[in-house]
């Protein structure tokens, strides 16, 4: 079936303890995570403000994560049109046979670094 509006892949940077270093604080081995079907929308200048109040970082995209999708988003840097971004805020979920397109998740993501 083809659909008028499609997403994009994304990268999510999923982070695991893999072990302690010599001081005891935690290890993390990082690998990256293709998610397909993203949709990715510029955030409009009240939610800019309101990030930047709430968060100190300034929110640029909101992404729309398909249904089904059962990674964490919180706090993880994502890859997307060549650059590197950080989401913010927490992840926004509605239940799935309500929503009658592909996508049932939101969250914000700023400029990582």
């Amino acid at each position: 079936m083809t659909t008028l509006i499609n997403g994009i892949d994304v990268v999510l940077w999923s982070e695991a303890q893999t072990g302690v270093d010599a001081f005891n604080a935690p290890v993390y081995s990082v690998e990256p995570i293709t998610v397909s079907n993203v949709l990715v929308t510029p955030v409009n200048a009240s939610e800019i403000t309101d990030s930047t109040r709430l968060y100190g970082k300034q929110a640029v995209y909101e992404l729309s994560i398909p249904k089904g999708d059962l990674h964490e988003w919180e706090n993880k840097k994502i890859s997307f049109f060549g650059e590197d971004w950080i989401t913010i805020g927490y992840c926004r979920e509605w239940i799935e046979s309500n929503v009658p397109l592909d996508w049932n998740k939101k969250i914000q993501v700023a400029r990582y670094g």
